[in-house]
């Protein structure tokens, strides 16, 4: 990564911490939310390889529309239209009610981006790991499962995109009894 190209990283998170500043994970410790967009893009770089300038921003910025005032609009003019297409690929639409959203999550996995399959992979891997090591405030066990049951039908969409990925992720989903569906 270019002198350049690091900046240009450092600027998006900087400008994710800030959409994200007043808001909190739903963990009994309240973490702040922006480590989840920053652990999305350092599993993408550590555990992925990926060195992608326009994927990191995207893991960082991939939650912004979805979760706070920040606009499509806005994050191309920042970021450039690569960035803006790769968090639109894994946008929910929020004013569809969740089931709907959930539907179309795993209709939608096989068709996106590949870089945008990238970063859906790191955010169920990270949203995996943290569910296994503790249930959110306001969860059953039983919806934590239920988590994992549909994640693992997003997950099959995503298949074939990033093998080490995978594998963490089937390790989770076999260590909570979910059965996947594995493409040679």
């Amino acid at each position: 990564m270019s002198d350049s190209e690091l900046i240009d990283l450092i600027d998006c998170v900087n400008f994710a911490a800030i959409k994200h500043k007043d808001q909190r994970r739903k963990d009994p410790s309240k973490t702040p939310y922006i480590n989840h967009p920053v652990g999305v893009a350092r599993i993408l770089a550590k555990e992925a390889g990926v060195k992608d300038l326009a994927t990191l921003q995207a893991a960082v910025l991939h939650d912004t529309v979805e979760d706070t005032e920040t606009t499509f609009e806005e994050i191309e003019k920042q970021f450039g239209k690569e960035v803006r297409d790769i968090v639109a690929d894994v946008t929910d639409d929020k004013s569809l009610p969740k089931m709907e959203r959930k539907r179309l999550q795993i209709e939608h996995s096989p068709h996106i981006c590949p870089k945008a399959k990238l970063v859906k992979l790191a955010d169920k891997l990270y949203n995996l790991r943290d569910l296994d090591r503790v249930i959110p405030e306001g969860w059953t066990k039983e919806r934590g499962q239920e988590y994992f049951q549909w994640s693992s039908q997003v997950v099959q969409g995503l298949r074939g995109s990033c093998k080490a990925l995978e594998d963490e992720l089937d390790v989770l989903f076999q260590k909570h009894g979910v059965m996947t569906e594995t493409v040679s």
